[in-house]
Order: structure tokens, then C-alpha cells, then sequence
């Protein structure tokens, strides 16, 4: 098995190595954000004193048995209160979880109605955010539906299944399961296709999901390459950080080091290092570290896009981990190259 060689950061809790602490580069899926949907006034007020109350339990379970009504604009009701209950309060989530919801919100986000789906998939992220439900919600068998909300869903209902997977791989075996339901090709999907809130949300699910090997593969697969570099091109986007961490991840595979000198990223990297801040340029340098450790052949391409000069500069002004990458980079790019190796490097293109 290929050894791993994560940039080092921390993100999640989870502590990658000896690099600065750079959890801001993901915007963590939160709840589902406010304003989605419509209430009339006497039902948020009923809602409004449900939540202020010491005990939600008649509310919850009253809801819990609309879930299952035959009337869709009960399902609908109930699926858009609970989801607002389960928003903010963490006691709400554990009682509606415990109210026996879970199940009928899977059942929901099967539903033809898009909109009906929206409201079962927002429901269960904010129930996932408690971590007393991650494990039942996955055991109850959310997985497949939200894959399927995510490649059919509406807008709102892909990036919040992206959000709810990332939940739900916060659980390590799950991360397997995830993948293997299906769910990489429809995040690199909305990675590439997404609006910029799709995008980051896909991005964290990603980064999260990829931290398995088989799921990297899948990514690269996927063709997941192609909007990373496009993204971190864009210093306009706000995505430079968060793809290029993306790809930090997936960079240790040979395919992926194919993939993204195929896309063009190596002229996008040596521009994150002259032009980025001081954070993208660690991590670019970072990243053609790996590229370049163990072939000439990348090590001509990258020192012919003209890497050395700002390399050199980073070692003078950048951070003391960029500054110790930068030089074994310029060490490995300096180094002299065989006839044979320089005869095969005239032969590659990009």
C-alpha cells in the first residue's frame, strides 16, 4: 500500500501532522441556514412556544405521527417543524430522535415530491448534528437516500445532503459506506457545478471522505482534478484554500498526480506561490513537493514553468514549514538529470 504523506493541518478535531492549525479553510456544514422556508404566523408562534417550553415531548411526538399522515402537506408541516426544532436546540434533536423520527425523514427523502424531499434531508442534518444520532441515523439506513438526494435533489437539497454525509463520515466506518454507495461522483459533481455555498459544502464532504483511500481513488476517478484546479486558478472563487487542501489529500496517488498535471495544475500551483497568501503558498509548495519527490519527469515540468524564483523567495519570506518545503523543492528541482531521463522528459507534454 502507497504510504500516505498528508500536508499537515488540523481540521475537524482531527490533528494531519506539523502544519499550522488551518480549520478555517472549511466553513463546517452547519444547520440548514435560515429563511428556507415559509411558516404562517400562527404556526411559528405554536413553534416559537414548543421551543421555549420545558418540555417539547407532546409537540415531537404529535409531529412524529404526522411524518407518517397521508396527506403530503402534513408530511410537509411536520418535516419543516422538526427540521426548525432540531436547528438550534441539541435536547430537541436527542428527543425527536428519540420520538422514533428518524426512520419516517428517511422515508421522506425518497419522495417524488422535490420539495418534501428538501424538507426530509434539512430535517435529518440537523438532527446528524448531534452526535448521539449519527450513529442510529446511518444505521436506519440514511445513506443511499441522501446519495439519491443529492444526485436528484433540488439545490438546497444536494448541498444539504452533502452536509449530512459529512455528518454521518464523521464516523470512520461510515466513510467506507459512503463511498461505496455512490456518493463521490455526485459530490465532485456539485463540486464543479454547484453555487459557491454547493461548492464549499461538497468540498468539506470530500475532504472528509477522502481521508480513506478507496474513496480517494473514486474521487480521481471522478474526475474530481479538473474543478480542483480550476478553483484553486480562481483567486476570485474562495476556494483556493479548500481545493487545494482537497488535493493535498489525493496528490499521494500516482492517478492523481496524472490527473493534475493533465488539468494544468502545476503552472496554477507555482502561481499560488508567487501571487497567494502566505497559506495557499504552504500548501502549494506543499503539494509539488509531492509531486515531484520520487520523478525527474515532473521535476523538469515544474522547474521549467519558472517555480524556482518565487521558491527561492519563499524561502526568505514565507513561513518557517513553507520555507523548509520550498528548499527541499529547489534541492530536488536543481538536482542534475540523466541523458536518458532528459530524453524521455522532451517527449512529455501537458
Amino acid at each position: 500500500m502507497e504510504n500516505e504523506k498528508p500536508v499537515n493541518f488540523t481540521y475537524m478535531g482531527q490533528s494531519f501532522g506539523d502544519m499550522n492549525d488551518d480549520s478555517s479553510a472549511f466553513s463546517d456544514c452547519n444547520s440548514d441556514r435560515s429563511g428556507e422556508f415559509p411558516t404562517a404566523s400562527s404556526e411559528s408562534r405554536r413553534l416559537l412556544m414548543a421551543c421555549v417550553s420545558e418540555n417539547s415531548d407532546d409537540l415531537i411526538r404529535q409531529l412524529v405521527a404526522d411524518l407518517e399522515s397521508c396527506s403530503i402537506d402534513e408530511q410537509k408541516q411536520a418535516a419543516m417543524e422538526i427540521r426548525l426544532l432540531a436547528k438550534n436546540k441539541s435536547e430537541d434533536r436527542i428527543k425527536i430522535a428519540k420520538a422514533g423520527a428518524i426512520k419516517p425523514l428517511i422515508s421522506l427523502i425518497s419522495s417524488s415530491d422535490l420539495q418534501l424531499q428538501e424538507y426530509g434531508v434539512t430535517a435529518i442534518l440537523n438532527l446528524s448534528l448531534c452526535d448521539e444520532n449519527k450513529e442510529l441515523i446511518a444505521l436506519s439506513g440514511a445513506i443511499k437516500p441522501l446519495v439519491r438526494a443529492l444526485k436528484t435533489g433540488t439545490p438546497a437539497a444536494k448541498e444539504n445532503a452533502a452536509c449530512a454525509l459529512l455528518r454521518l463520515s464523521q464516523i470512520e466506518e461510515n466513510k467506507i459506506a459512503i463511498g461505496r454507495s455512490g456518493a463521490i461522483p455526485h459530490l465532485v459533481n456539485l463540486l464543479e457545478n454547484g453555487g459557491f455555498r454547493g461548492k464549499k459544502d461538497a468540498s468539506t464532504a470530500l475532504y472528509s471522505l477522502c481521508s480513506v483511500k478507496e474513496n480517494k481513488i473514486r474521487a480521481v476517478q471522478a474526475g474530481i482534478m479538473k474543478p480542483l484546479v480550476e478553483l484553486m486558478a480562481d483567486f476570485g472563487s474562495n476556494m483556493v484554500d479548500k481545493s487545494a487542501y482537497v488535493m493535498s489529500l489525493l496528490v499521494s496517488l500516482t492517478e492523481a498526480k496524472t490527473s493534475l498535471v493533465e488539468e494544468g495544475g502545476i503552472p496554477v500551483l507555482v502561481e499560488i506561490i508567487e501571487v497567494g497568501s502566505q497559506r495557499q503558498k504552504e500548501i502549494a509548495v506543499a503539494i509539488l513537493l509531492q509531486l515531484c519527490e520520487e520523478s525527474v519527469v515532473y521535476r523538469t515540468m515544474v522547474a521549467r514553468e519558472g517555480a524556482i524564483p518565487p521558491l527561492v523567495a519563499l524561502t526568505q519570506s514565507g513561513t518557517n514549514r513553507a520555507k523548509q518545503k520550498a528548499e527541499t523543492l529547489i534541492v530536488l528541482l536543481r538536482q542534475p538529470r540523466s541523458g536518458n531521463v532528459a530524453a524521455r522528459e522532451s517527449d512529455v507534454s501537458v
